[in-house]
């Protein structure tokens, strides 16, 4: 680890926290029906768009029909990305001729992307056209993005409103978060980079002369709209195969650098957003605390490990001076492969810039943790607050039974519809999670899918089934995942580990915004300071730790672990 390190890593939180607060002011506005500054530009179009669509910004919905809503949404969505896929081969803007997508890959895709997943089983460059990339693909990482924030708007609306029916509208919380929100922030990212190097073209793949005179194709198209969204999306699912690596997505350190703060600047807010719509930003600041304590053990753990260097590779005399260079891009370095890595994993977002499976053990072990909690350290956009809100919920019903009287959360009284409703949304995560690792363990199907045997090929199918459940998209290198077998039971995990946790969130919303407040009193647990960010930060340690016990035990982590005992003694 170098001092030079440390700053790229302050220097990402500062920023991180500097866009934070007025981030959050914004989208405080959005999900308030408030105007704002792109109002006067935006809001004839806004009109428009509710006139077009039949909807009536006025009318608002339980939590039964906003639910219902979404679903409604994410069904078309499904079936709008599916047909494209499958008529890939009939629709223009396919200058390289790719070839038509099999079912089960079409199945997988269309319902990676319409759950913020982006996992690929196949190689973006050499599977999918154009128009497949921009109608299929770009359009669902707005609209999972857009839907992930609305959800989380109301879900805030919950605790923030006092014996109401609604929650809020989910068409037009969909549509002011799409056109004031993530389309500018994406003409702007888009553009810095194309500056930077990013292709923007609908032209074919270039052939090119290398130097010692060999031909090369080159594929290229329309990376930079697509690239702006992952990131801001927290999407991942990059244009090429090797997503963030590939240096047309990821061209220079400062492209690096603004992706990373692009994946985490909208989750970060989202606290800020909670903290103002509740009436203390305090509350928002405390919540930020808590993600962010547990960001930084995850990132200086990997950092720490990533630096140290392979001890097998030092034993046989070769110098560790450089850290552990393995899968990682020269021309960023330990550092920020770690932070990426770390900002990815807790954000639910697969774009990564070096091979996971070849990070160190605690490294990958890290990567791991992050997901299995649900990737609620600023998250996915609108799942990192609700999932870690969720588990705030059980924070204050401890501590309620700590004191012998009914919990408190802002006010309102956490009661047993809810804590249920919490539970079903936390443990379906490690049911999904175990379950399917289980099972593709002892079938052919799944087995033949790895890389490796033993510990290894079990922690390449545990990974999976982790990064799919916990929306993420990423993967270790060895699994074969594209055969009907993986490209279903991965879609079965995502769609289980995505609407699992949302409808339940959104019933809490629902009892929560029909609920009076009630005074604090002497009894009351402070959710807004050091004490509450302690014991969020614990339950989520001890409800992960407990929750995926039967993983720890069933040895994924062995192999991990084994290796790194050659860094700790």
């Amino acid at each position: 680890m170098t001092f030079n390190g440390w700053i790229q890593i302050a220097l990402f939180c500062a920023i991180v926290i500097a866009m934070t607060r007025p981030l959050g002011g914004f989208l405080t506005s959005l999900a308030t029906g408030g105007r704002n500054f792109l109002s006067p530009v935006l809001g004839g179009v806004e009109r428009g768009v509710y006139t077009l669509c039949g909807v009536r910004a006025g009318d608002e919905q339980g939590w039964v029909g906003y639910a219902t809503a979404m679903l409604i949404f994410k069904v078309m969505g499904f079936l709008l990305a599916y047909g494209v896929l499958r008529a890939q081969t009939l629709l223009p803007l396919n200058p390289d001729g790719q070839g038509a997508i099999t079912p089960d890959l079409a199945y997988n895709t269309a319902i990676s992307f319409l759950t913020n997943t982006n996992w690929q089983s196949y190689g973006g460059e050499s599977t999918m056209s154009y128009a497949t990339q921009m109608v299929a693909l770009t359009v669902q990482n707005f609209m999972s993005a857009a839907a992930g924030i609305a959800i989380a708007m109301a879900f805030v609306r919950g605790f923030s409103r006092r014996s109401a029916k609604s929650i809020g509208n989910f068409w037009v919380d969909l549509t002011r978060v799409t056109l004031y929100a993530l389309i500018p922030l994406c003409v702007v990212v888009t553009l810095f980079l194309v500056w930077q190097g990013v292709p923007q073209t609908l032209g074919g793949a270039v052939e090119v002369t290398t130097l010692e005179g060999a031909k090369q194709i080159i594929a290229v198209g329309p990376v930079a709209s697509q690239e702006a969204i992952k990131m801001l999306g927290t999407n991942g699912g990059g244009f090429f195969n090797a997503n963030s690596a590939h240096p047309f997505e990821n061209p220079t350190a400062l492209v690096d650098m603004v992706q990373m703060i692009s994946i985490f600047s909208l989750g970060a807010a989202l606290t800020n957003m909670f903290g103002r719509m509740v009436g203390s930003e305090r509350q928002g600041w405390a919540i930020f605390a808590a993600m962010g304590l547990l960001f930084l053990a995850g990132v200086t753990v990997t950092y720490w490990a990533e630096a140290a260097g392979n001890p097998v590779l030092t034993a046989l005399g070769v110098d560790g001076g450089m850290g552990n260079m393995e899968g990682k891009e020269v021309r960023f370095g330990i550092v920020q492969s770690a932070l990426f890595t770390t900002v990815t994993t807790d954000a639910s977002c697969g774009a990564v810039n070096s091979m996971i499976e070849s990070f160190m053990p605690l490294g990958g072990m890290v990567a791991m943790v992050n997901m299995m909690l649900g990737e609620l350290i600023f998250g996915g956009v609108g799942s990192g607050l609700y999932g870690f809100l969720l588990f705030a919920i059980v924070a204050v019903f401890v501590a309620g039974l700590m004191v012998g009287r009914t919990p408190e959360f802002l006010g309102k009284k956490i009661e047993a519809k809810e804590i249920k409703m919490t539970m079903l949304a936390i443990l379906c995560l490690p049911l999904v999670m175990l379950g399917f690792t289980a099972i593709a363990v002892v079938v052919e199907a799944g087995t033949s899918a790895l890389s490796a045997s033993g510990p290894h090929g079990f922690s390449e199918a545990l990974y999976a089934y982790v990064s799919a459940a916990a929306n993420n998209g990423s993967a270790f290198a060895g699994v074969s995942a594209n055969a009907p077998f993986w490209n279903t039971t991965l879609g079965i995990g995502m769609m289980i580990g995505r609407f699992f946790v949302i409808i339940p969130a959104l019933a809490i919303a629902g009892s929560m915004a029909a609920k009076k407040a009630v005074p604090p009193s002497a009894g009351t647990f402070p959710t807004d300071g050091p004490m509450f960010v302690g014991l969020a930060i614990g339950v989520i340690l001890i409800v992960g730790g407990l929750t995926f016990f039967p993983a720890l035990a069933l040895g994924p982590i062995v192999e991990h672990l084994a290796l790194a005992a050659g860094q700790l003694f």
